[in-house]
């Protein structure tokens, strides 16, 4: 039987406790460098598309708002566009006040109603607008329907007006086709403030 000598046991145990800690160390290494980067990596990437996820969002919200903000001040444009067109035209009240007489003329002659007067009343300012006053006295109107549909063509005619007094007369209330009186008539016209805006733009 061969024996071996204790000189080349120990050698032998001793190689193959390098060869363990060296195999040791270099998983130590695989998974340092390896595993640990790896997880480090992608806990790194998960973060940044996280991030760039909640900033999209963000993005988006005030793309959204804008996009909400910018239809509601269309909206209002067109609102004030709207407006504007119905307000009487001059820049002074005295023409604002020659243009309502106009309308008034024009839908009392359309309607056959003869007027005696016209009173210019002292304009108002009212917020951004200002508000141009005329009296009329008109002669006795023997059809009832004439004056219905001259305070109908009024009101509903392309500018602005209001019939904001009335004072009627009528000689025979059982038989009221003689009717005589007087009204004011009110209609809008761009303020001394709305213009010191317009031309602040």
């Amino acid at each position: 039987m061969k024996k071996w000598s204790l000189g080349e046991k120990g050698k032998f145990s001793q190689k193959k406790l390098l060869w363990g800690v060296i195999g040791i160390a270099a998983l130590i290494l695989v998974y340092n460098f390896g595993v640990v980067a790896l997880v480090e990596a992608k806990k790194k990437a998960d973060d940044e598309i996280a991030l760039k996820q909640r900033i999209l969002l963000k993005y988006a919200e005030i793309l959204q708002n804008r996009k909400a903000v910018e239809e509601s001040i269309e909206q209002t444009q067109k609102q004030s566009e709207e407006i504007q067109k119905r307000l009487l035209p001059g820049e002074t009240p005295q023409l604002g006040a020659a243009n309502l007489q106009d309308i008034v003329k024009r839908l009392a002659e359309k309607n056959g109603i003869a007027l005696r007067s016209f009173r210019i009343l002292e304009p108002k300012e009212i917020s951004v607008y200002r508000r141009i006053a005329l009296q009329i006295d008109f002669n006795p109107i023997s059809n009832l329907t004439s004056l219905s549909q001259f305070l109908f063509d009024l009101e509903t005619q392309d500018k602005e007006l209001m019939i904001s007094e009335m004072d009627l007369l009528v000689f025979n209330p059982r038989m009221p086709n003689n009717i005589q009186g007087n009204m004011v008539i009110s209609g809008l016209m761009k303020g001394s403030i709305g213009q010191e805006k317009g031309r602040g733009r």
